[in-house]
């Protein structure tokens, strides 16, 4: 009986372990990946994704296998269920903003009547220490440091800081044109709640919407008009490990 009943034991394990899906990873390349993450920028150092899960349903299990940033666009009520580890309830405020390390799998189940949507950046290079500014974008730790810089028509202020990259909102006055410096450096850019004109030497004119991005070489300065009759802001990422030629 006994060694019938730890058969029995071992067959049950088993059978959940199998039923148990395996992660998918997220698109790169020609490759699919997990279908409400949309890849719209991959290089060497990003890959970017426009995210949308429809009211009451659920992403597939997936990997995350890089450090990531990502931006809620709109309010979200979701629960963040990591394999193996209990489910986090998460509400959401737009533009909220965290970094999250890489090397894990999860569901994000979408709670309420209304598109859960965000953007996610994959940071493809070691992060290594990183730390708060002006917001929590880390969770675990508060915010830190906040040297904000305001002036008449043009706010920035930094929010996140790491080895490999810095994130910073600027907000922008309506029909205002800034420019963001190269400084050998390559610049993600996502627009959070305008309507962003991009003008960068030898490259069309291109305008971004809320949640559309864009990278911007480090060698070419860019000049970024907001076009909207209000107050617009966009979320500018320096990759800290680009260089230009």
């Amino acid at each position: 009986m006994k060694i019938l009943l730890t058969g029995a034991l071992l067959s049950l394990t088993f059978s959940l372990n199998a039923q148990t899906p395996q992660p998918v990873p997220l698109a790169r390349g020609n490759t699919p990946g997990e279908p409400h993450h949309h890849l719209k920028i991959e290089n060497e150092y990003v890959r970017a994704y426009y995210v949308e899960v429809p009211p009451h349903q659920a992403t597939q299990l997936h990997q995350h296998d890089h450090d990531y940033i990502y931006v809620s666009l709109g309010t979200a009520d979701v629960v963040n269920a990591i394999l193996n580890k209990p489910e986090i309830h998460l509400q959401l405020k737009d533009g909220e903003t965290h970094f999250t390390r890489g090397g894990f799998a999860h569901i994000a189940r979408n709670l309420a009547d209304t598109p859960f949507r965000n953007v996610t950046i994959e940071l493809l290079k070691s992060q290594g220490d990183a730390h708060n500014l002006c917001a929590q974008v880390m969770m675990s730790d508060p915010p830190g440091r906040c040297d904000k810089l305001v002036e008449p028509e043009v706010a920035l202020e930094p929010q996140f800081d790491t080895a490999g990259c810095r994130l910073e909102v600027w907000k922008v006055s309506p029909r205002t044109d800034v420019t963001l410096y190269a400084n050998k450096k390559a610049h993600l850019i996502v627009v959070l709640d305008s309507e962003i004109r991009v003008a960068e030497k030898g490259k069309p004119l291109k305008t971004l919407h809320e949640g559309e991005m864009i990278w911007t070489d480090a060698a070419t300065d860019a000049q970024l008009t907001n076009e909207k009759s209000k107050t617009g802001s966009f979320l500018n990422i320096t990759l800290k490990d680009t260089a230009a030629p």
